[in-house]
């Protein structure tokens, strides 16, 4: 099969923290696979944006190096050269007026239309970048200015970054890039809702019995141990990738698939979400944090030893049970885990209907559930698992087998990774899977009273091994409502 490939017009890039770890890891890598591949026009421009004191041909060498290390595929040297042609450097320091006229000078007045700045730097940065980009005239009707998270440490501060973005910019110049939305499976959780007759009409509390959301790392802090103690697995990874899979599970169909009426529902979800607060927080959360265990590379350090700080107590795993109150879905439990130094790297969710009303089988065949499993990494697919018959003569023995279609063997093309997709849709303007402001300060909304219930419980992370999938609490969680969480041998 052959991906048909549709050019994005000519566009002026500009990495803030172009010499980063995101910038040489994600970003670079990504551009140069839309380029290799042949979306680019001619006209673009790449331009790298930070401190270090690079010239031009000393900023290629280390895209140069970035692109052979992390890019997927291997790399000639003829596309290697052809890409570095677009790509530029500015030594810059955001905080004063070094290297902004320069700056200004690669960006004239009659340059592309279609102007991006990506900010690949941290959120305390973002207002100081959008106001220098105004103060130097920067700013053109086809600008956009692209945001990683987090977008604040919570509701306030996500406040006041949204209005320093937005005093320069307009709201539908403003990307919040969550790149698990740019993950195929991801889209294709709605494609699978909307275009099927067989699941729309059962996706709701009537047939679906519950919901869990899994994002499990193998992987420690890897020197980010600073930004951790600040953030912690509820900030980094549940009030936006987590709460933004939950918003596409639940949200209603929208009047079409379009950035502004999909993030319409997604905000209805986040609004409808039953509060965790003091009231109720022992009985919906559990906290935890790794300590020294083994991983698949052997014995590995606990959380206190990585970050240096023996009386931290900073969460490396989060699990919630969650309910989301309208009609759609009252009464079934939406289950969420994350946390690092889990025995397996894998993100899925798992819609689990309800049995079937009466057993023709009798009592002595058991019958499972039936499941769809989409899984986001690694190995992207998805699974239905049925009850089915084992051929053979003897009675009617029943097993739990999946209808499983993996996208790489399906499709037999490359997959593009979330970073390609979500830059080339920024170019085209389409906003459909970049956060909206409400979204954000909504997703905070929700987050907060759980912080501040943390802060009053005299309750400290349960520990957890190294390895194993999290306080033996989170087992708990689920297993006191009749249920368990989804293993890939069930």
């Amino acid at each position: 099969m052959v991906s048909r490939i549709v050019k994005v017009a000519p566009f002026d890039l500009v990495v803030f923290g172009g010499t980063g770890d995101l910038a040489y890891r994600k970003l670079f890598p990504a551009l140069f696979r839309r380029f290799h591949d042949g979306q680019f026009s001619d006209g673009t421009r790449i331009i790298g944006a930070a401190r270090h004191d690079y010239g031009r041909e000393a900023f290629r060498e280390t895209v140069a190096k970035a692109l052979r290390q992390f890019a997927l595929e291997a790399i000639k040297d003829a596309d290697l050269d052809a890409f570095l042609e677009l790509v530029d450097y500015v030594s810059l320091d955001i905080g004063s007026d070094a290297g902004w006229n320069m700056l200004a000078e690669r960006l004239p007045e009659d340059a592309n239309e279609v102007r991006a700045f990506y900010l690949a730097t941290g959120p305390d940065r973002f207002g100081a970048v959008a106001a220098q980009l105004a103060a130097y005239g920067l700013i053109t009707p086809g600008s956009r200015i692209i945001v990683e998270k987090p977008i604040g440490r919570d509701a306030a501060s996500a406040a006041k970054i949204n209005d320093a973005l937005g005093a320069v910019f307009a709201e539908n110049q403003i990307y919040r890039i969550d790149h698990y939305l740019g993950k195929e499976t991801v889209q294709n959780l709605m494609a699978l809702r909307f275009a099927n007759a067989l699941f729309e009409p059962l996706w709701n509390s009537g047939h679906i019995e519950s919901v869990e959301i899994t994002v499990a790392e193998t992987i420690g802090v890897e020197g980010r141990g600073a930004y951790y103690e600040t953030s912690g697995a509820l900030r980094d990874m549940v009030q936006n990738h987590l709460l933004q899979l939950l918003c596409l599970v639940a949200m209603e169909p929208p009047a079409a698939f379009e950035s502004d009426a999909v993030r319409d529902e997604k905000l209805k979800v986040l609004k409808a979400l039953a509060p965790i607060d003091a009231s109720n927080y022992e009985a919906c959360v559990v906290r935890g944090q790794y300590r020294a265990g083994a991983s698949a590379t052997g014995a590995v350090p606990g959380y206190p030893e990585d970050v240096g700080n023996p009386g931290t107590h900073v969460e490396t795993f989060v699990a919630l049970k969650v309910f989301v109150n309208n009609w759609r879905w009252a009464g079934t439990p939406f289950y969420l885990r994350t946390g690092k130094r889990l025995p397996k790297r894998v993100s899925e969710l798992i819609v689990s209907f309800r049995n079937v009303r009466h057993s023709i089988f009798g009592p002595e065949v058991k019958i499972l559930p039936t499941r769809l499993v989409v899984r986001l990494q690694p190995d992207e697919g998805i699974k239905l698992w049925l009850m089915l018959k084992e051929p053979g003569a003897g009675g009617m023995r029943m097993r739990h087998v999946p209808l499983d279609m993996n996208f790489a063997e399906a499709f037999q093309i490359y997959a593009p990774e979330a970073y390609e997709r979500l830059l080339m849709d920024v170019i085209r303007g389409n906003a459909t899977l970049f956060m909206r402001r409400d979204e954000v300060e909504a997703a905070w909304a929700w987050i907060d009273p759980i912080r501040e219930a943390w802060n009053q419980s005299p309750l400290e992370p349960r520990f957890y091994l190294a390895g194993t999938w999290g306080p033996a609490s989170a087992t708990a969680l689920v297993e006191r409502d009749g249920r368990s969480w989804y293993e890939e041998s069930n």
